[in-house]
């Protein structure tokens, strides 16, 4: 499917070269003299290497036939993700290097919607939050004044963040996927 470059938005997946690259981030770009354009960063999905061009607002580009498929993590081993089919319970291994940073927010049953082209798997997407468990962090200061500082921390899939004084080792919290920020406690 054609779309225009100006189109592009973080997330899509683009055939450029004949190969599928999914776009990390864009900028549009307005000199004062010249054309407008649209920078466009992104990521090779198979070799995972990086590129960048630019389009004219008007270009066509080839944008990839997506198919999403509802699915639920099961476990992981030493190389791959383990995800389940919610409609038809097949279950398909991702590899970890697909997965990249989001393996951080993956515990057993968490549902995701992963991306397909031509039945391959290229990718998923997680929910807006999830609630992980603080396994370190540095005691609680008695002393210490109320401030806006944070600590850090790191939770049960090994992400490290940081987090307000307050929260304390085994404690439930929500996170945002989207950049890793601490959001609040959860009771």
């Amino acid at each position: 499917m054609k779309i225009k470059a100006s189109q592009i938005r973080k997330g899509t997946v683009i055939i450029y070269n004949d190969e599928l690259y999914s776009v990390t981030d864009f900028t549009h770009l307005t000199p004062g003299k010249g054309q407008a354009a649209i920078q466009v960063k992104m990521k090779n999905v198979q070799s995972g290497s990086n590129a960048e061009n630019k389009f004219r607002p008007d270009e066509n580009v080839e944008k990839a036939d997506m198919d999403t498929r509802k699915m639920e993590f099961l476990f992981r081993d030493d190389m791959h993700f383990y995800f389940m089919d919610l409609e038809t319970f097949e279950q398909i291994p991702l590899d970890g290097d697909l997965l990249g940073d989001d393996a951080y927010y993956l515990l057993p049953n968490t549902q995701v919607d992963v991306s397909f082209h031509e039945n391959t798997p290229i990718g998923i997407e997680l929910p807006l939050t999830v609630e992980l468990k603080v396994t370190s962090t540095e005691p609680n200061m008695k002393t210490a004044t109320v401030t806006s500082s944070y600590k850090p921390a790191e939770l049960e899939t090994g992400l490290k963040t940081q987090i307000p004084p307050f929260i304390e080792e085994g404690e439930l919290i929500r996170i945002d996927t989207r950049d890793g920020h601490y959001i609040e406690r959860v009771k």
